[in-house]
């Protein structure tokens, strides 16, 4: 299989606009993968199945990832006057940079016996600017695990044919997978709550609604 800079360079060269980075994995996989924009992001999808020597025609799995609002710090260098000498120094600065939610795509040839090429996309935000191209129309494969990430994240799917929840129940509200989900004290559906749960479940037992004028009947000891 080509190189991930070769195939980089072929989306560039067939999807005018397209703007791809390779990211870098430094984890033990050692797996890199491409970040594409989310305007050409389909085309380029649709390249990489449909070209001749790629054939890129499954999709295994589909993941999301959530990046809350961070602060890195980094090293710049300034000119400043020391001793009536213009000198360059390091100084310390720390950039904030905005949270974020990805789908993360692994694609794999089975025409070609190649793979896996990884492809992510990257929304605006983490809030109204949370959506994607769904990658369902090319993928099939794409479709309950995009509804997942919808579900669990947040993350709605422009294109998608059945965008619901899958997981949680309809009338649920917020996103479980999400790092700043915060959970609620009392579990509705948790007729048994213990340990941590059943602490701050407590607070909630007066509150629960009698049958017939009777006192809820509690299943603990």
């Amino acid at each position: 299989m080509e190189s991930l800079e070769q195939i980089k360079s072929r989306i560039e060269a067939a999807i005018a606009g397209a703007s791809v980075t390779i990211v870098p994995n430094p984890g033990p996989a050692n797996q890199p993968s491409l970040l594409i924009d989310n305007e050409h992001a389909f085309a380029a999808v649709q390249f990489l199945r449909d070209d001749a020597e790629l054939r890129l025609d499954y999709c295994s799995s589909v993941t999301g990832v959530d990046w809350l609002d961070r602060t890195v710090k980094k090293t710049v260098k300034v000119k400043e006057i020391v001793d009536g000498v213009e000198k360059e120094i390091d100084r310390a600065e720390e950039e904030k940079i905005p949270g974020y939610l990805e789908a993360v795509y692994h694609l794999y040839s089975t025409v070609r016996k190649h793979g896996p090429v990884i492809v992510r996309m990257r929304t605006t935000d983490r809030l109204d600017g949370a959506h994607l191209p769904s990658m369902t129309p090319l993928y099939r494969s794409a479709e309950f695990q995009e509804r997942e990430i919808y579900d669990l994240y947040g993350v709605t799917f422009e294109g998608h044919p059945d965008l619901r929840r899958i997981l949680m129940w309809d009338e649920f509200e917020d996103h479980p997978m999400r790092k700043d989900y915060v959970q609620p004290d009392d579990f509705e559906y948790e007729p048994t709550p213990h340990d941590e749960v059943l602490e701050r479940a407590k607070e909630h037992y007066s509150e629960r609604p009698t049958i017939d004028g009777a006192e809820p009947v509690s299943t603990q000891p």
